[in-house]
């Protein structure tokens, strides 16, 4: 980068730290080299992004900061892989992706990966999410399971896929697009847990229209600049028994007269999801400013 654009490695905005000047999905103007390479000059508004709580940096000097890590900007959906095993289905991480897309105002759409290693599972994961209104996508790549849906849902958009490592993101990928053939790798062993095979995130043309973005598997994910008063907006099922709370800063714990706590109790929302939501509740600070 050139100028005003080059960093050594942070950049200070709003008493807040960013990981990384440009994302994947930022439009830019770039200075093309003698060697081939090029120079950004220019970087755009961004329409919208994603971001996450930064991993731990080893040696960063930037320890008691925030640190937020764009992982994707200018998307249209995004597509939140999880798996029925290998590794197992957690629903507390996908709450965690999806409270991210919420509050980014980017759609998500949720792949149920490798249908055919856990049957069982599948319906009590569909009626939490469907019924609440989600696109839920079951999904096989051995079984060619409802692979033409995730290719209809792509059409004519810039989608991103996420989601923990080894739950088939590339696969589904490739089984979808074959010309592309994106690296995988086989869950490990001794864990359980997927082993990391996309290291960077890449873009993907499909046609004029329509972008994929591949996104390196995480083992966990922390939403970034989400306070606790907001947090509850993100879970869609709450909306409708927020206005049923005694106090208008009721986070939904421990307060009386709560409307969240008394349709949870009621079963109008489903227990996983509000366990989920005192989860993230329990990370979010405060003091986090967009």
């Amino acid at each position: 980068m050139r100028g005003k654009f080059k960093n050594d490695f942070l950049l200070k905005k709003n008493k807040t730290f960013i990981v990384d000047l440009v994302s994947v999905g930022d439009c830019v103007e770039i200075d093309l080299n003698a060697d081939g390479t090029g120079t950004i000059t220019k970087i755009y508004q961004r329409k919208n992004y994603i971001s996450r709580k930064a991993p731990k940096i080893k040696g960063s000097s930037f320890r008691g900061e925030r640190l937020e890590q764009i992982i994707a900007s200018n998307i249209d959906q995004i597509f939140i892989v999880v798996s029925v095993n290998e590794p197992e289905f957690n629903n507390k991480l996908l709450d965690r992706f999806i409270a991210i897309a919420e509050s980014a105002n980017v759609e998500p759409i949720i792949i149920v990966n490798k249908a055919d290693l856990g049957v069982e599972k599948i319906q009590n994961i569909l009626s939490i999410y469907t019924d609440i209104g989600y696109n839920v996508i079951v999904t096989s790549v051995t079984q060619n399971l409802n692979i033409d849906k995730i290719k209809k849902n792509v059409e004519n958009k810039t989608s991103i896929f996420w989601g923990a490592s080894g739950v088939g993101k590339s696969s589904l990928i490739n089984k979808s697009y074959p010309n592309y053939s994106l690296r995988v790798n086989e869950i490990s062993k001794s864990t359980n847990k997927g082993k990391h095979t996309t290291v960077t995130s890449q873009l993907i043309q499909l046609d004029s229209k329509s972008f994929l973005i591949d996104t390196p598997g995480v083992r966990e994910v922390d939403p970034f600049g989400i306070q606790k008063k907001d947090l509850g907006h993100y879970f869609i099922e709450f909306a409708e028994y927020l206005r049923d709370c005694r106090f208008n800063t009721c986070t939904h714990q421990h307060e009386p007269e709560c409307g969240i706590i008394k349709a949870v109790e009621q079963s109008k929302i489903s227990r996983e999801r509000y366990e989920s939501y005192l989860h993230i509740l329990a990370s979010v600070e405060d003091d986090i400013l967009f």
